[in-house]
C-alpha cells in the first residue's frame, strides 16, 4: 500500500533505506504470545486522546533523536526501534489518572535494529546485531515446513543461541566501549 500506520513511505523505497524522518507507528498490546496490531495515529487517539498520543509521540522522536545520533557517533544505525509506555496504575488495578510511563526494555537489541554502519547497502538485507539472527533461523524452518508458527516455538540450536550472543556483545561493545 505504500504505508505504515497510516503513514505514507517514499515512492521508490528500497530495503535498508533511510527514511527521510523517523517515523511514529503507534501499536496496540496484544494478549501473551501474539503479536502486537499496528494502528494509525487517529486510530491510537481515538483510544487514548490526542493529548496524550501528540505527548508519546513527541517523547518517543526525541529518545530515538539522541539515541539515534549516540549510535551515530559510535559507527552504528539505529534503524528503528519500539517503546512501550503505559498508564500507572493504582492498588486497585485502575489507571491513577497520571500520564504514561515509559515501560519494559528500551533501545536494547531486542527492541531495535541495529547495523553497522561501514557495512551498510541499502536494497537487500543488512548486517544487524539484533534479533534478526533469530528471525531468520525462525522464518528458514517455516520455510522448509518445519514449523507452522504455532507456539511455543521450536527449541534454538546452540549455534543460533551463541550466535545471537555474539552480536548482541558486538553492539554493546561498538556502542559502549
Amino acid at each position: 500500500t505504500g504505508c505504515v500506520c497510516g503513514v505514507r513511505l517514499p515512492d521508490a523505497l528500497r530495503r535498508g533505506d533511510r527514511l527521510p524522518e523517523p517515523i511514529f507507528t503507534p501499536a496496540t498490546k496484544a494478549e501473551l504470545g501474539a503479536h502486537d496490531e499496528n494502528i494509525s495515529f487517529e486510530h491510537a487517539c481515538d483510544i487514548v486522546g490526542r493529548d496524550v498520543m501528540l505527548r508519546l509521540r513527541d517523547t518517543s522522536f526525541a529518545i530515538y533523536n539522541a539515541a539515534h545520533a549516540f549510535a551515530a557517533e559510535r559507527g552504528v544505525i539505529l534503524a528503528d526501534t519500539k517503546f512501550e509506555f503505559g498508564f500507572p496504575l493504582g492498588p486497585d488495578g485502575r489507571t491513577t489518572g497520571e500520564p504514561p510511563i515509559l515501560i519494559d526494555e528500551a533501545l536494547t537489541p531486542d527492541s531495535s535494529r541495529y547495523w553497522p554502519t561501514d557495512s551498510w547497502k541499502p536494497g537487500g538485507p543488512q548486517v544487524s546485531y539484533d534479533k534478526q539472527f533469530v528471525r531468520d533461523y525462525l522464518q528458514d524452518l517455516v520455510d522448509r515446513g518445519l514449523w507452522d508458527k504455532t507456539p511455543p516455538g521450536p527449541d534454538l540450536p546452540e549455534h543460533v543461541v551463541s550466535g545471537t550472543l555474539a552480536k548482541y556483545r558486538e553492539a554493546f561493545d561498538r556502542l559502549f566501549a
